[in-house]
Protein backbone atom coordinates (compact mmCIF):
# COMPACT_ATOMS: atom_id res chain seq x y z
CA UNK A 1 0.00 0.00 0.00
CA UNK A 2 1.07 3.77 -1.17
CA UNK A 3 1.37 6.45 1.07
CA UNK A 4 2.59 9.40 -0.71
CA UNK A 5 4.70 7.28 -2.33
CA UNK A 6 6.34 5.15 0.89
CA UNK A 7 5.00 1.50 1.39
CA UNK A 8 3.81 0.87 4.91
CA UNK A 9 6.64 -2.09 4.76
CA UNK A 10 8.93 0.20 3.95
CA UNK A 11 7.72 2.39 7.08
CA UNK A 12 8.48 -0.94 9.19
CA UNK A 13 11.70 -1.76 8.11
CA UNK A 14 13.24 1.51 8.81
CA UNK A 15 16.53 0.78 11.34
CA UNK A 16 15.71 3.70 13.60
CA UNK A 17 13.19 2.01 16.10
CA UNK A 18 12.85 5.62 17.39
CA UNK A 19 11.74 6.77 13.92
CA UNK A 20 9.31 3.87 13.58
CA UNK A 21 6.02 4.58 15.57
CA UNK A 22 5.74 8.67 15.07
CA UNK A 23 6.13 7.61 11.00
CA UNK A 24 3.48 4.58 11.43
CA UNK A 25 1.25 7.41 12.79
CA UNK A 26 2.11 10.15 10.17
CA UNK A 27 1.50 7.04 7.09
CA UNK A 28 -2.11 5.80 9.11
CA UNK A 29 -3.50 9.28 9.23
CA UNK A 30 -1.95 10.05 5.05
CA UNK A 31 -4.01 6.25 4.18
CA UNK A 32 -7.16 7.17 5.02
CA UNK A 33 -6.88 11.14 4.04
CA UNK A 34 -5.42 9.73 0.49
CA UNK A 35 -8.18 7.26 0.01
CA UNK A 36 -10.79 9.78 0.75
CA UNK A 37 -9.02 11.71 -1.41
CA UNK A 38 -8.74 9.09 -4.37
CA UNK A 39 -12.75 7.88 -3.78
CA UNK A 40 -14.32 11.13 -3.77
CA UNK A 41 -12.28 13.14 -6.03
CA UNK A 42 -15.31 13.50 -8.83
CA UNK A 43 -18.18 13.59 -6.19
CA UNK A 44 -17.47 16.86 -4.67
CA UNK A 45 -20.63 18.70 -5.90
CA UNK A 46 -21.61 20.93 -3.02
CA UNK A 47 -18.10 22.59 -2.52
CA UNK A 48 -17.65 24.61 0.86
CA UNK A 49 -18.70 28.22 0.65
CA UNK A 50 -18.84 27.61 -3.22
CA UNK A 51 -15.06 26.67 -3.45
CA UNK A 52 -16.04 23.22 -4.98
CA UNK A 53 -12.38 21.50 -3.94
CA UNK A 54 -12.06 23.15 -0.47
CA UNK A 55 -11.97 19.10 1.08
CA UNK A 56 -9.29 18.30 -1.49
CA UNK A 57 -6.75 21.43 -0.22
CA UNK A 58 -7.87 20.23 3.43
CA UNK A 59 -6.15 17.36 2.55
CA UNK A 60 -3.44 18.81 1.13
CA UNK A 61 -2.77 21.33 4.77
CA UNK A 62 -3.13 17.93 6.51
CA UNK A 63 -0.66 16.40 4.12
CA UNK A 64 1.57 19.52 4.71
CA UNK A 65 1.27 19.32 8.68
CA UNK A 66 0.94 15.41 9.01
CA UNK A 67 2.27 13.25 5.24
CA UNK A 68 5.23 16.04 5.83
CA UNK A 69 6.73 13.79 8.43
CA UNK A 70 6.65 10.96 6.54
CA UNK A 71 8.37 12.78 3.15
CA UNK A 72 11.24 13.87 5.32
CA UNK A 73 11.83 11.11 6.50
CA UNK A 74 12.10 9.43 2.99
CA UNK A 75 14.21 11.93 1.85
CA UNK A 76 16.53 11.48 4.94
CA UNK A 77 16.84 7.95 4.42
CA UNK A 78 18.49 8.31 0.99
CA UNK A 79 20.22 11.57 1.73
CA UNK A 80 22.07 9.02 4.67
CA UNK A 81 22.51 6.00 3.69
CA UNK A 82 25.52 6.55 1.50
CA UNK A 83 26.95 8.69 4.63
CA UNK A 84 25.79 6.06 7.20
CA UNK A 85 29.26 5.09 8.39
CA UNK A 86 30.17 9.09 8.11
CA UNK A 87 31.58 11.35 11.30
CA UNK A 88 29.39 14.62 12.08
CA UNK A 89 30.75 17.25 9.90
CA UNK A 90 31.93 20.59 11.95
CA UNK A 91 29.75 23.29 12.73
CA UNK A 92 28.91 25.13 9.70
CA UNK A 93 28.00 29.33 9.57
CA UNK A 94 24.76 29.06 7.82
CA UNK A 95 24.21 32.19 5.47
CA UNK A 96 21.28 34.87 6.62
CA UNK A 97 18.36 35.18 4.28
CA UNK A 98 15.14 37.67 4.24
CA UNK A 99 11.20 36.00 4.15
CA UNK A 100 11.42 37.44 0.72
CA UNK A 101 14.53 35.46 -0.12
CA UNK A 102 12.62 32.52 1.44
CA UNK A 103 9.19 33.46 -0.87
CA UNK A 104 11.17 33.12 -4.24
CA UNK A 105 12.05 29.59 -3.53
CA UNK A 106 8.43 28.79 -4.09
CA UNK A 107 8.98 26.00 -6.97
CA UNK A 108 10.80 22.81 -8.19
CA UNK A 109 11.95 24.68 -10.61
CA UNK A 110 13.76 27.81 -8.10
CA UNK A 111 13.76 25.18 -5.37
CA UNK A 112 11.38 24.61 -2.38
CA UNK A 113 12.44 26.63 0.38
CA UNK A 114 10.67 26.45 4.15
CA UNK A 115 10.93 28.48 7.24
CA UNK A 116 10.55 27.52 10.69
CA UNK A 117 11.38 28.89 14.12
CA UNK A 118 14.18 30.90 12.58
CA UNK A 119 15.84 28.92 10.24
CA UNK A 120 15.75 28.04 6.55
CA UNK A 121 15.27 24.93 4.68
CA UNK A 122 15.64 23.43 1.46
CA UNK A 123 13.33 20.65 0.86
CA UNK A 124 13.04 20.47 -2.97
CA UNK A 125 15.46 16.77 -2.29
CA UNK A 126 12.26 14.98 -1.12
CA UNK A 127 9.82 16.82 -3.59
CA UNK A 128 11.56 16.00 -6.09
CA UNK A 129 11.77 12.10 -4.78
CA UNK A 130 8.34 11.49 -3.85
CA UNK A 131 4.88 11.85 -5.68
CA UNK A 132 3.64 13.07 -2.02
CA UNK A 133 5.95 15.33 -1.65
CA UNK A 134 3.33 17.49 -2.75
CA UNK A 135 1.50 17.63 -0.01
CA UNK A 136 3.82 20.19 1.66
CA UNK A 137 3.70 22.80 -1.29
CA UNK A 138 1.52 24.62 -0.05
CA UNK A 139 4.17 25.90 2.46
CA UNK A 140 6.71 26.45 -0.28
CA UNK A 141 8.41 29.76 0.11
CA UNK A 142 6.84 30.12 3.20
CA UNK A 143 6.60 29.58 6.91
CA UNK A 144 5.47 25.70 8.50
CA UNK A 145 4.23 27.38 11.87
CA UNK A 146 0.64 27.71 10.60
CA UNK A 147 0.39 24.47 9.35
CA UNK A 148 1.75 22.80 12.23
CA UNK A 149 -0.40 25.16 14.68
CA UNK A 150 -3.01 24.39 13.18
CA UNK A 151 -2.46 20.43 13.35
CA UNK A 152 -0.34 20.70 16.10
CA UNK A 153 -1.18 17.22 17.53
CA UNK A 154 1.22 15.85 14.57
CA UNK A 155 3.66 18.33 15.83
CA UNK A 156 6.87 16.34 16.81
CA UNK A 157 10.14 16.74 17.94
CA UNK A 158 11.16 13.85 15.70
CA UNK A 159 10.55 15.74 12.65
CA UNK A 160 11.82 19.10 14.21
CA UNK A 161 15.56 17.03 14.64
CA UNK A 162 15.18 15.30 11.11
CA UNK A 163 14.13 18.97 9.40
CA UNK A 164 17.56 19.89 10.54
CA UNK A 165 19.44 17.88 7.76
CA UNK A 166 17.85 19.85 5.23
CA UNK A 167 18.45 23.46 6.88
CA UNK A 168 20.63 25.79 4.25
CA UNK A 169 20.40 29.42 6.06
CA UNK A 170 18.62 31.56 8.85
CA UNK A 171 16.58 34.14 8.86
CA UNK A 172 18.35 37.41 9.65
CA UNK A 173 18.12 38.98 12.91
CA UNK A 174 15.47 41.13 12.57
CA UNK A 175 13.20 38.48 10.82
CA UNK A 176 13.19 36.24 13.42
CA UNK A 177 11.45 38.38 15.89
CA UNK A 178 7.94 37.47 14.44
CA UNK A 179 6.83 35.06 12.35
CA UNK A 180 4.04 36.48 9.48
CA UNK A 181 1.10 34.01 11.05
CA UNK A 182 -0.25 34.73 13.99
CA UNK A 183 -1.67 31.43 16.15
CA UNK A 184 -4.80 30.35 14.93
CA UNK A 185 -6.30 29.40 18.23
CA UNK A 186 -5.10 32.90 20.00
CA UNK A 187 -8.86 33.78 19.79
CA UNK A 188 -9.98 30.65 21.76
CA UNK A 189 -12.27 31.68 24.46
CA UNK A 190 -10.99 31.31 27.67
CA UNK A 191 -12.14 27.73 29.85
CA UNK A 192 -12.23 26.75 33.57
CA UNK A 193 -9.06 25.67 35.31
CA UNK A 194 -10.57 22.15 36.48
CA UNK A 195 -11.05 20.77 33.21
CA UNK A 196 -9.21 17.38 32.22
CA UNK A 197 -7.63 18.55 29.06
CA UNK A 198 -6.60 16.02 26.27
CA UNK A 199 -6.05 18.36 23.42
CA UNK A 200 -4.71 22.16 23.62
CA UNK A 201 -4.94 23.12 20.01
CA UNK A 202 -7.69 22.36 19.24
CA UNK A 203 -8.92 21.94 22.52
CA UNK A 204 -10.60 19.17 23.90
CA UNK A 205 -11.36 18.76 27.16
CA UNK A 206 -13.74 16.85 29.98
CA UNK A 207 -14.71 17.61 33.66
CA UNK A 208 -13.80 15.50 36.70
CA UNK A 209 -15.88 12.75 36.65
CA UNK A 210 -16.91 13.95 40.45
CA UNK A 211 -18.73 16.90 38.79
CA UNK A 212 -20.17 15.16 36.53
CA UNK A 213 -23.41 13.85 37.96
CA UNK A 214 -23.60 16.39 40.79
CA UNK A 215 -26.22 17.67 38.93
CA UNK A 216 -28.82 16.69 36.14
CA UNK A 217 -27.89 19.64 34.17
CA UNK A 218 -24.54 19.69 33.02
CA UNK A 219 -23.47 23.54 34.01
CA UNK A 220 -22.36 25.32 30.61
CA UNK A 221 -18.55 25.64 32.30
CA UNK A 222 -18.52 22.21 32.92
CA UNK A 223 -19.57 20.73 29.89
CA UNK A 224 -17.25 18.76 27.78
CA UNK A 225 -15.34 20.59 25.29
CA UNK A 226 -14.65 18.46 21.66
CA UNK A 227 -13.50 21.12 19.31
CA UNK A 228 -11.87 19.83 15.78
CA UNK A 229 -10.30 23.37 14.58
CA UNK A 230 -10.55 26.93 15.97
CA UNK A 231 -13.18 28.34 17.29
CA UNK A 232 -14.20 31.12 15.32
CA UNK A 233 -15.33 34.77 16.53
CA UNK A 234 -18.27 35.25 15.24
CA UNK A 235 -20.30 38.71 15.15
CA UNK A 236 -23.92 38.27 15.84
CA UNK A 237 -25.16 41.15 14.37
CA UNK A 238 -23.43 40.31 10.54
CA UNK A 239 -24.20 36.23 11.09
CA UNK A 240 -26.46 34.62 8.28
CA UNK A 241 -27.24 31.16 7.91
CA UNK A 242 -27.10 30.23 4.62
CA UNK A 243 -30.08 27.30 3.11
CA UNK A 244 -29.54 25.93 -0.14
CA UNK A 245 -32.70 26.56 -2.31
CA UNK A 246 -34.40 22.95 -3.98
CA UNK A 247 -32.57 21.73 -6.72
CA UNK A 248 -36.16 21.64 -8.57
CA UNK A 249 -36.41 25.85 -8.22
CA UNK A 250 -33.04 26.39 -10.47
CA UNK A 251 -31.95 29.98 -10.68
CA UNK A 252 -33.21 30.58 -6.89
CA UNK A 253 -31.01 32.50 -4.21
CA UNK A 254 -30.50 30.51 -0.77
CA UNK A 255 -32.47 31.57 1.40
CA UNK A 256 -30.52 33.74 4.08
CA UNK A 257 -31.11 33.72 7.83
CA UNK A 258 -30.03 36.32 10.78
CA UNK A 259 -30.24 35.40 14.05
CA UNK A 260 -33.00 37.47 14.50
CA UNK A 261 -34.95 35.94 11.87
CA UNK A 262 -34.47 32.75 13.09
CA UNK A 263 -35.48 34.12 17.00
CA UNK A 264 -38.50 36.20 15.86
CA UNK A 265 -39.81 33.78 12.00
CA UNK A 266 -40.02 30.73 13.77
CA UNK A 267 -41.43 29.40 16.92
CA UNK A 268 -39.03 28.17 19.82
CA UNK A 269 -38.75 24.64 21.19
CA UNK A 270 -36.65 23.21 23.69
CA UNK A 271 -35.29 19.80 24.63
CA UNK A 272 -32.81 18.28 27.49
CA UNK A 273 -30.49 16.22 25.48
CA UNK A 274 -27.47 14.27 26.50
CA UNK A 275 -24.80 14.92 23.60
CA UNK A 276 -21.84 12.16 23.42
CA UNK A 277 -18.51 12.22 21.92
CA UNK A 278 -18.08 9.00 19.78
CA UNK A 279 -14.90 8.57 21.79
CA UNK A 280 -16.26 8.51 24.54
CA UNK A 281 -14.10 5.93 27.28
CA UNK A 282 -11.52 5.95 24.43
CA UNK A 283 -9.15 5.51 27.01
CA UNK A 284 -10.25 1.59 28.29
CA UNK A 285 -9.65 0.73 24.56
CA UNK A 286 -6.13 2.17 24.54
CA UNK A 287 -5.97 -0.03 27.76
CA UNK A 288 -6.44 -3.22 25.41
CA UNK A 289 -4.37 -1.89 22.40
CA UNK A 290 -3.69 1.55 20.91
CA UNK A 291 -5.59 3.31 18.88
CA UNK A 292 -6.02 6.84 17.61
CA UNK A 293 -7.83 9.70 19.03
CA UNK A 294 -7.99 11.74 22.23
CA UNK A 295 -7.34 9.82 24.94
CA UNK A 296 -10.80 10.29 26.51
CA UNK A 297 -11.99 8.78 30.17
CA UNK A 298 -15.60 8.32 31.06
CA UNK A 299 -16.66 12.27 31.21
CA UNK A 300 -17.25 13.04 27.35
CA UNK A 301 -20.59 13.19 27.65
CA UNK A 302 -23.17 15.73 29.03
CA UNK A 303 -26.32 17.42 29.56
CA UNK A 304 -28.10 20.52 28.66
CA UNK A 305 -31.53 22.33 28.06
CA UNK A 306 -31.43 23.52 24.53
CA UNK A 307 -33.43 26.14 22.99
CA UNK A 308 -34.08 27.13 18.97
CA UNK A 309 -36.17 26.18 16.30
CA UNK A 310 -36.74 23.05 14.94
CA UNK A 311 -35.13 22.19 12.07
CA UNK A 312 -38.20 21.08 10.32
CA UNK A 313 -39.73 24.46 10.46
CA UNK A 314 -36.68 25.79 8.50
CA UNK A 315 -36.27 23.70 5.83
CA UNK A 316 -39.79 23.77 5.05
CA UNK A 317 -39.87 27.73 4.80
CA UNK A 318 -36.68 27.10 2.48
CA UNK A 319 -39.47 25.36 0.30
CA UNK A 320 -38.44 21.66 1.15
CA UNK A 321 -41.15 19.01 1.83
CA UNK A 322 -41.50 15.44 2.31
CA UNK A 323 -41.84 14.65 -0.93
CA UNK A 324 -38.81 16.62 -2.22
CA UNK A 325 -36.82 14.25 -5.06
CA UNK A 326 -33.29 13.52 -4.16
CA UNK A 327 -34.10 15.02 -0.82
CA UNK A 328 -31.74 11.87 1.23
CA UNK A 329 -29.37 13.83 3.53
CA UNK A 330 -29.04 17.26 4.82
CA UNK A 331 -25.77 18.50 5.17
CA UNK A 332 -24.28 21.09 7.64
CA UNK A 333 -21.40 22.86 7.10
CA UNK A 334 -19.52 24.34 10.03
CA UNK A 335 -18.03 28.40 10.19
CA UNK A 336 -14.52 26.61 12.03
CA UNK A 337 -12.24 26.09 9.65
CA UNK A 338 -8.34 25.47 8.65
CA UNK A 339 -6.10 28.47 6.82
CA UNK A 340 -7.33 27.34 3.39
CA UNK A 341 -10.93 27.60 4.31
CA UNK A 342 -11.99 24.29 4.99
CA UNK A 343 -14.84 23.99 7.41
CA UNK A 344 -15.92 21.13 9.62
CA UNK A 345 -18.88 19.01 7.90
CA UNK A 346 -21.41 16.40 8.67
CA UNK A 347 -24.74 15.20 7.68
CA UNK A 348 -27.94 13.17 8.71
CA UNK A 349 -30.45 11.65 6.77
CA UNK A 350 -33.36 14.16 5.34
CA UNK A 351 -36.02 11.88 6.76
CA UNK A 352 -34.50 11.72 10.28
CA UNK A 353 -34.21 15.58 10.22
CA UNK A 354 -37.85 16.44 8.78
CA UNK A 355 -39.53 14.05 11.37
CA UNK A 356 -41.02 16.38 14.24
CA UNK A 357 -40.98 13.90 17.22
CA UNK A 358 -36.98 13.54 16.40
CA UNK A 359 -36.59 17.34 17.39
CA UNK A 360 -33.79 18.25 15.78
CA UNK A 361 -32.90 22.04 16.43
CA UNK A 362 -30.69 24.59 15.50
CA UNK A 363 -30.57 25.47 18.72
CA UNK A 364 -29.29 29.26 19.76
CA UNK A 365 -29.47 28.63 23.75
CA UNK A 366 -28.04 26.37 26.35
CA UNK A 367 -29.32 26.11 30.02
CA UNK A 368 -30.96 29.26 29.38
CA UNK A 369 -28.23 31.51 27.73
CA UNK A 370 -26.75 32.10 24.85
CA UNK A 371 -24.29 28.93 23.16
CA UNK A 372 -21.32 29.37 24.48
CA UNK A 373 -18.18 29.94 22.49
CA UNK A 374 -16.94 26.87 22.74
CA UNK A 375 -20.38 25.25 22.24
CA UNK A 376 -21.32 26.64 19.34
CA UNK A 377 -22.36 30.42 19.19
CA UNK A 378 -24.15 31.68 17.83
CA UNK A 379 -26.16 28.81 16.32
CA UNK A 380 -25.84 25.12 16.22
CA UNK A 381 -27.43 22.08 15.81
CA UNK A 382 -28.87 19.85 18.31
CA UNK A 383 -29.59 15.98 16.69
CA UNK A 384 -30.82 14.27 19.82
CA UNK A 385 -29.68 10.40 20.55
CA UNK A 386 -27.04 10.61 17.43
CA UNK A 387 -23.80 10.95 17.91
CA UNK A 388 -21.69 14.21 19.04
CA UNK A 389 -20.20 14.54 15.45
CA UNK A 390 -23.14 15.66 14.07
CA UNK A 391 -24.07 17.84 16.25
CA UNK A 392 -22.11 21.19 14.13
CA UNK A 393 -21.37 23.97 15.92
CA UNK A 394 -20.97 27.46 14.10
CA UNK A 395 -23.22 26.56 11.56
CA UNK A 396 -22.95 28.85 8.50
CA UNK A 397 -24.44 26.64 5.88
CA UNK A 398 -27.21 24.08 5.10
CA UNK A 399 -27.35 21.66 1.80
CA UNK A 400 -30.09 18.89 1.40
CA UNK A 401 -28.14 16.55 -1.41
CA UNK A 402 -28.50 12.99 -2.61
CA UNK A 403 -25.74 12.59 -1.14
CA UNK A 404 -24.07 12.20 2.64
CA UNK A 405 -21.58 15.13 3.50
CA UNK A 406 -18.34 14.78 2.10
CA UNK A 407 -16.17 16.20 4.62
CA UNK A 408 -13.18 13.79 6.37
CA UNK A 409 -15.44 13.64 9.61
CA UNK A 410 -18.33 12.14 7.90
CA UNK A 411 -16.56 9.90 5.34
CA UNK A 412 -12.82 8.87 7.02
CA UNK A 413 -13.50 9.48 10.70
CA UNK A 414 -16.54 8.70 13.12
CA UNK A 415 -16.89 4.96 11.88
CA UNK A 416 -16.50 1.32 13.66
CA UNK A 417 -14.74 -1.70 12.74
CA UNK A 418 -14.28 -4.97 13.53
CA UNK A 419 -10.87 -5.61 15.94
CA UNK A 420 -9.10 -7.55 13.23
CA UNK A 421 -9.27 -4.46 11.22
CA UNK A 422 -5.90 -2.30 11.16
CA UNK A 423 -4.61 0.75 9.55
CA UNK A 424 -3.19 -1.71 6.62
CA UNK A 425 -6.45 -3.33 5.46
CA UNK A 426 -9.15 -0.07 6.56
CA UNK A 427 -11.47 1.29 4.04
CA UNK A 428 -13.63 3.88 5.53
CA UNK A 429 -16.11 2.85 2.38
CA UNK A 430 -17.32 0.08 3.55
CA UNK A 431 -18.17 1.19 6.82
CA UNK A 432 -21.33 3.21 7.89
CA UNK A 433 -21.36 7.07 9.38
CA UNK A 434 -21.79 6.40 12.98
CA UNK A 435 -25.38 8.16 14.26
CA UNK A 436 -27.21 6.49 16.54
CA UNK A 437 -25.36 5.76 19.49
CA UNK A 438 -25.36 2.54 21.97
CA UNK A 439 -25.98 1.35 25.12
CA UNK A 440 -23.91 3.64 27.69
CA UNK A 441 -23.47 3.70 31.50
CA UNK A 442 -20.32 4.46 33.76
CA UNK A 443 -19.30 4.97 37.67
CA UNK A 444 -18.63 8.66 38.36
CA UNK A 445 -17.79 7.82 42.19
CA UNK A 446 -16.04 6.30 43.27
CA UNK A 447 -12.87 6.82 41.57
CA UNK A 448 -10.43 4.07 40.54
CA UNK A 449 -7.70 3.44 42.86
CA UNK A 450 -10.04 5.42 45.63
CA UNK A 451 -9.69 4.28 49.34
CA UNK A 452 -13.09 3.97 49.85
CA UNK A 453 -14.63 4.15 53.60
CA UNK A 454 -18.34 3.00 54.42
CA UNK A 455 -20.74 5.63 56.09
CA UNK A 456 -21.58 5.54 59.83
CA UNK A 457 -24.74 2.52 58.66
CA UNK A 458 -21.65 0.72 57.27
CA UNK A 459 -22.68 1.46 53.43
CA UNK A 460 -21.23 2.54 50.72
CA UNK A 461 -22.70 5.05 47.82
CA UNK A 462 -22.26 4.61 44.46
CA UNK A 463 -22.60 6.97 41.35
CA UNK A 464 -23.19 7.23 37.75
CA UNK A 465 -24.64 7.55 34.28
CA UNK A 466 -26.46 6.21 31.45
CA UNK A 467 -27.36 7.12 28.29
CA UNK A 468 -28.69 5.20 25.05
CA UNK A 469 -29.29 6.88 21.66
CA UNK A 470 -31.71 6.71 19.58
CA UNK A 471 -34.27 8.20 22.14
CA UNK A 472 -33.96 4.90 23.39
CA UNK A 473 -34.78 5.19 27.52
CA UNK A 474 -32.65 3.37 30.32
CA UNK A 475 -35.15 1.09 32.05
CA UNK A 476 -32.31 0.01 34.42
CA UNK A 477 -28.68 -0.18 36.05
CA UNK A 478 -27.44 -3.20 37.37
CA UNK A 479 -24.13 -2.98 39.96
CA UNK A 480 -22.08 -5.14 40.77
CA UNK A 481 -19.49 -5.11 44.55
CA UNK A 482 -17.92 -8.45 43.62
CA UNK A 483 -16.11 -8.45 39.73
CA UNK A 484 -19.89 -9.81 38.07
CA UNK A 485 -20.71 -12.45 40.03
CA UNK A 486 -23.81 -10.76 42.16
CA UNK A 487 -25.51 -7.65 40.83
CA UNK A 488 -27.85 -5.32 42.47
CA UNK A 489 -30.30 -2.98 40.80
CA UNK A 490 -29.00 1.11 40.86
CA UNK A 491 -32.01 3.50 41.22
CA UNK A 492 -32.79 5.66 38.48
CA UNK A 493 -33.27 9.70 38.93
CA UNK A 494 -33.98 12.13 35.61
CA UNK A 495 -37.08 14.10 33.66
CA UNK A 496 -39.83 12.13 32.37
CA UNK A 497 -39.19 11.71 28.38
CA UNK A 498 -41.93 10.41 26.11
CA UNK A 499 -41.17 7.43 24.58
CA UNK A 500 -38.89 6.95 21.33
CA UNK A 501 -37.89 10.81 22.77
CA UNK A 502 -36.13 9.37 25.73
CA UNK A 503 -32.96 12.05 24.57
CA UNK A 504 -31.35 12.83 27.96
CA UNK A 505 -29.87 10.43 30.40
CA UNK A 506 -30.28 8.96 33.68
CA UNK A 507 -28.26 9.33 37.00
CA UNK A 508 -27.89 6.09 38.81
CA UNK A 509 -27.51 5.32 42.29
CA UNK A 510 -26.68 3.04 44.95
CA UNK A 511 -26.25 2.58 48.93
CA UNK A 512 -24.71 -1.09 49.35
CA UNK A 513 -23.52 -2.52 52.16
CA UNK A 514 -19.51 -2.53 52.42
CA UNK A 515 -18.63 -6.56 52.06
CA UNK A 516 -17.43 -7.82 55.43
CA UNK A 517 -13.45 -7.91 55.58
CA UNK A 518 -13.31 -7.37 51.66
CA UNK A 519 -9.94 -5.17 51.51
CA UNK A 520 -10.46 -4.45 47.53
CA UNK A 521 -13.25 -4.01 45.69
CA UNK A 522 -14.15 -4.33 41.95
CA UNK A 523 -17.40 -2.20 40.46
CA UNK A 524 -18.90 -2.87 37.54
CA UNK A 525 -21.95 -1.07 35.86
CA UNK A 526 -24.16 -2.01 32.95
CA UNK A 527 -27.08 -0.25 31.58
CA UNK A 528 -30.40 -1.73 29.76
CA UNK A 529 -32.64 0.57 27.28
CA UNK A 530 -36.28 0.36 26.46
CA UNK A 531 -35.25 -2.41 23.61
CA UNK A 532 -33.35 -4.29 25.81
CA UNK A 533 -29.96 -3.50 24.10
CA UNK A 534 -27.37 -4.67 26.78
CA UNK A 535 -23.86 -3.35 26.87
CA UNK A 536 -21.04 -5.66 26.32
CA UNK A 537 -18.86 -7.62 29.40
CA UNK A 538 -15.58 -7.11 27.64
CA UNK A 539 -13.57 -4.30 25.97
CA UNK A 540 -11.42 -6.30 23.46
CA UNK A 541 -14.37 -7.94 21.39
CA UNK A 542 -15.30 -4.34 20.50
CA UNK A 543 -11.87 -2.85 19.98
CA UNK A 544 -11.83 -0.93 17.06
CA UNK A 545 -8.58 0.93 15.36
CA UNK A 546 -10.25 4.38 16.33
CA UNK A 547 -11.27 3.97 19.90
CA UNK A 548 -14.88 4.76 18.99
CA UNK A 549 -18.16 3.27 20.53
CA UNK A 550 -16.54 2.09 23.93
CA UNK A 551 -19.29 0.70 25.86
CA UNK A 552 -18.11 -2.29 27.42
CA UNK A 553 -19.34 -2.58 31.65
CA UNK A 554 -17.26 -0.33 33.10
CA UNK A 555 -14.96 -0.90 36.15
CA UNK A 556 -14.05 0.41 38.97
CA UNK A 557 -10.85 -0.85 40.74
CA UNK A 558 -11.25 0.59 44.76
CA UNK A 559 -9.17 -0.19 48.44
CA UNK A 560 -11.10 -0.45 51.16
CA UNK A 561 -9.70 1.52 54.65
CA UNK A 562 -10.72 1.40 57.98
CA UNK A 563 -14.05 2.81 59.10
Amino acid sequence: MLTYGITTQALRSLKSQRLQRPLCEWARTCIAEERSHRTHSTEAKYGFRGRRDNWKWGAMVAGAAIGFGSVVIYGVQKRRMPQADSSKSPAHVFPQYTRADVKQHASLADRVWVTYAGEVFDITEFVELHPGGNRIMLAAGGALEPFWALYGVHKSEHVIEILQEYKVGELRPEEKKEEDSTDPYSKDPPRHPVYKINSLKPFNAEPPTGILTESYITPNDFFFKRNHLPVPDINPDQYKLVIEAPAATKGEKPLQLTLNDLKTKFPQHEITATLQCAGNRRSEMNAVKQVKGLDWGTAAISTARWAGVRLRDVLQHAGYTENTPNANHVQFEGLDCDITGTSYGASITFAHAMRKENDVLLAYEMNGQEIPRDHGFPLRVIVPGIVGARNVKWLGRIVVSEEESRSHWQQNDYKGFSPSVDWDTVDFTTSPAIQDLPIQSAITEPHPGQEVVPNSEGNLTLKGYAWSGGGREVVRVDVSLDGGKTWQVAELTGEKQKAGQAWAWKIWQLSVPMPSEAKELTILCKAVDSSYNVQPDTVAPIWNLRGVLSNAWHRVQVTVGAN
